[in-house]
């Protein structure tokens, strides 16, 4: 049970409040960062979205995927599974599927439901392939999803808004979109409610 006295969400998730019982806490939240090597804005934002799950006890879980037999990323992706995790620590742990899905031919729903994981936050490249994948395969399992959007890197700009879209549609059928702030906003408020909860009255 939830030590919150009162509901809280993540701000401005589209398109209902996320998570949809209000019951944000760092127990039972993983980050899911997919293929997360590179570098630039977005990649800055994921290690510290990474950063802050970790501070309020969160589960940081990277998975690599590999893209369809045959086939290879394309250019300007890396399609090496060896190459560099964005801020792989102690403690994280690193999960590899078999294709575009991160739960396919992989350990990763066990590992999650493992540490009592249900809820799901998602960042990480490519967009429209392994991250989408990802998070419907993860809808799928139960586990209510959320996509950090500015914490996504597409290959193509140009599909961004109907892959989103797609997450959003019928009132959320894969999940919710938010924001890497409201989302660190959100968890640290979570993490101080639960802090203060847990002392109790003043004396």
């Amino acid at each position: 049970m939830s030590h919150l006295s009162a509901p809280l969400f993540v701000a401005d998730t589209t398109p209902y409040p996320w998570p949809w019982n209000g019951e944000l806490t760092a127990h039972g939240t993983a980050i899911l960062v997919v293929n997360g090597s590179g570098g630039g804005q977005v990649f800055d934002s994921i290690r510290a979205l990474t950063a802050t799950i970790r501070s309020v006890g969160g589960a940081v879980v990277h998975v690599a995927t590999a893209p369809p037999r045959g086939e290879s990323a394309p250019t300007g992706f890396d399609d090496d599974r060896e190459s560099p995790i964005v801020d792989l620590v102690d403690g994280d742990q690193l999960v590899t599927s078999s294709g575009i899905d991160g739960f396919f031919g992989s350990s990763l729903d066990a590992t999650l439901r493992r540490q009592g994981i249900d809820r799901l936050i998602l960042v990480g490249s490519p967009l429209e392939t392994s991250v989408h994948s990802t998070m419907r395969s993860a809808n799928d399992r139960g586990y209510e999803c959320l996509l950090v959007a500015d914490c996504c890197l597409a290959y193509d700009d140009d599909l961004v808004a109907a892959a989103l879209s797609m997450i959003e549609m019928s009132g959320g059928i894969f999940g919710a979109v938010g924001s890497a702030a409201a989302t660190t906003a959100a968890l640290t408020l979570s993490a101080t409610s639960t802090m203060n909860g847990q002392k109790g009255p003043a004396s």
